[in-house]
């Protein structure tokens, strides 16, 4: 794996994004890694999974240049169902997930960070769920996420607002769990955790998941048919071409 560094320390394992040139966006090459690595997690004995990503953030969110790479619909679909297995592997993976956020997490990568057990953010990061510039909804389960963690109106205008969010605010909004300073604390926090009967809460978390994986796998479904939908608009083309131009899109509603 060259995408994605995947470690193991007693009850610990410690998954990395690793192409920090690229904020960790996310292209098809880390994706397919990434369901690997987890599911190299999901059969070890460890206990405890950190998520974090290495050089100036957590993830981008999904690489452009993928996005604009896969307009056959099969390929699309390919992409999208690698997702699904990603979100939906990490969602009820027993193990407790930590999503270890510093610099931007956005888009997919917000999606990604989301579906863990917790997620503690630095000071410097910043959270975005914004596909709505680009004029697409959220994949990798975000509706379903957001809507688990502050309710479905203030999610909905989370997505149509598409705003970035310090730790701070999302905070308040209860889209991160614990504010840290620096790695320090993370390490601090982490080393906490392992002390803890990891057992039990294993075992909450499956019993959670097991009712409420159906609606997850469902929201993803659904995700998957609205963004092939929302790719074919004008609005999305408009989207892209501003995002690439560096300016405000222009969008019409079609």
């Amino acid at each position: 794996m060259e995408t994605v560094v995947l470690s193991f320390s007693g009850n610990l394992a410690v998954l990395e994004l690793n192409r920090p040139d690229s904020l960790n966006a996310m292209d098809v090459q880390m994706l397919n890694e990434l369901v690997e690595a987890l599911r190299e997690v999901e059969q070890s004995d460890a206990q405890l999974l950190v998520i974090r990503g290495r050089g100036r953030g957590f993830s981008a969110g999904g690489d452009i240049k993928t996005m604009l790479s896969v307009d056959d619909p099969e390929k699309f679909h390919e992409v999208m169902n690698t997702i699904q297995q990603v979100i939906a592997t990490l969602y009820s993976m027993p193990k407790v997930v930590i999503a270890a956020i510093h610099g931007p997490a956005a888009g997919l990568g917000l999606s990604f960070a989301l579906a863990s057990d917790y997620v503690i953010a630095t000071k410097q990061a910043r959270l975005a769920m914004n596909f709505i510039g680009i004029g697409l909804v959220p994949d990798g389960g975000g509706h379903f996420f957001l809507a688990q963690r502050v309710g479905e109106t203030k999610a909905k205008h989370i997505i149509w607002e598409g705003k970035p969010m310090n730790a701070d605010e999302a905070y308040e909004l209860g889209l991160v769990d614990f504010i840290v300073e620096d790695e320090n604390e993370v390490e601090q926090k982490i080393a906490e955790w392992q002390a803890k009967p990891l057992q039990a809460m294993i075992a909450t978390k499956m019993l959670y998941a097991k009712t409420t994986k159906d609606e997850l796998l469902n929201v993803l479904k659904l995700e998957t048919d609205a963004q092939q939908k929302m790719r074919k608009t004008k609005d999305h083309r408009e989207g892209v071409q501003a995002f690439l131009e560096k300016r405000k899109p222009n969008f019409i509603g079609k």
